[in-house]
C-alpha cells in the first residue's frame, strides 16, 4: 500500500476501498448502513478561499477541532475535508457541517455550497459522498488535489491542477493531519439537536477557562454562544417546528438555513 493510500486510509475511509479499473471507488467513503469518517464542505460557483478559509480557521480558533484537509475540486470549488476518528450517521454528519455553514457562511448563496454527505429527497436512506482527492476530472481533463493552507488562495481562479500531482507530496500534507475526536464531536451535536423535549438548542455555561475536565467544552461552548433563559411557553410549538426542519436532512439546505437563523431569538 502506498503512503497516500495508507493517509487516507487513517483519515477517512469506512473500509478497504474497493478498486475497479485500477481506481479507488467512492463507495469506500461510506458503509453500507450511511455511516462515514469524512465529512466535506465545497464553496463554489466561483470558489472563494477568503470565504472559505474562515471556516477553516474557526473551527481550529472557535471550536479547538482539529484542521480540516484543504483540497481544490478540479472543477470550480474549494473544499474541506473534516476527519472523524470513529465514523457516524450521514444524517449526523450534515448536522454539523450545516451548523458550520449557519455560523460561518450565513452570507453566502446556499447553491454555492456542498454539503457531503448528500441525501436525496426522492431516496432519503441512501446518502452520496464527495469524489475522492487527488482524481483526474473527466468533464475537464484536470486534476483535484490537497493543498496546503498557504497555497489555497493561488487557486482561487483555477481550483485545479493541471498534472497530477505527486502522491509522495499529498501524503505528506495528509500525514499532519489529526481525526476529530469522538467525544469532541458529540459535544458539538448536543448543542445543535434539540434538547431532551425537543424545543431548543442546549447551552452550557464555559467553565473558568473555557473548557471541562475532558477538555470538550470549548467546542460546545463556542458554537452554541452562551446560555440564555428558555423562552416563553407561546414559543413552544414555532420552535418545535423549526428544530425539526433544522435537524431534517431531507430539506433543502436553504431551508435548514433559514430555520436555524429563525432560532437564534431562542437560544
Amino acid at each position: 500500500m502506498s503512503p497516500l493510500q495508507s493517509e487516507l486510509n487513517r483519515l477517512y475511509f469506512i473500509r478497504p476501498p474497493s478498486r475497479a479499473n485500477g481506481d479507488v471507488q467512492a463507495s469506500s467513503l461510506i458503509a453500507a448502513d450511511g455511516r462515514v469518517r469524512a465529512m466535506v464542505l465545497e464553496l463554489a460557483r466561483p470558489t472563494d478561499w477568503n470565504t472559505l478559509g474562515a471556516v477553516w480557521r474557526g473551527v481550529q480558533t472557535d471550536l479547538r477541532l482539529p484542521a480540516p484537509a484543504i483540497a481544490v475540486s478540479g472543477i470550480d470549488g474549494h473544499q474541506l475535508w473534516f476527519s472523524l476518528a470513529e465514523p457516524v450517521g450521514a444524517a449526523d454528519a450534515r448536522i454539523f457541517l450545516e451548523a458550520l455553514c449557519v455560523r460561518y457562511l450565513g452570507a453566502v448563496d446556499p447553491w454555492r455550497i456542498g454539503v457531503l454527505p448528500s441525501f436525496d429527497a426522492r431516496a432519503p436512506t441512501q446518502a452520496q459522498h464527495a469524489r475522492l482527492v487527488p482524481a483526474l476530472q473527466a468533464e475537464n481533463g484536470r486534476w483535484s488535489a490537497f493543498v496546503s493552507a498557504d497555497l489555497a488562495s493561488i487557486f482561487t481562479d483555477e481550483p485545479w491542477l493541471d498534472l497530477e500531482p505527486a502522491p509522495e507530496a499529498q501524503a505528506r500534507l495528509l500525514s499532519r493531519l489529526e481525526c476529530i475526536a469522538p467525544a469532541a464531536f458529540q459535544a458539538i451535536l448536543e448543542q445543535i439537536r434539540p434538547a431532551a423535549a425537543g424545543l431548543a438548542i442546549a447551552q452550557v455555561a464555559p467553565g473558568a477557562n473555557g473548557r471541562s475536565d475532558n477538555g470538550d467544552d470549548s467546542a460546545k461552548n463556542q458554537l452554541a454562544g452562551s446560555a440564555a433563559p428558555a423562552a416563553p411557553a407561546k414559543c413552544l410549538e414555532p420552535k418545535r417546528f423549526l428544530m425539526d426542519v433544522l435537524n431534517d436532512p431531507t430539506v433543502a439546505l436553504h431551508l435548514r438555513m433559514d430555520a436555524a437563523k429563525a432560532l437564534l431569538p431562542y437560544v
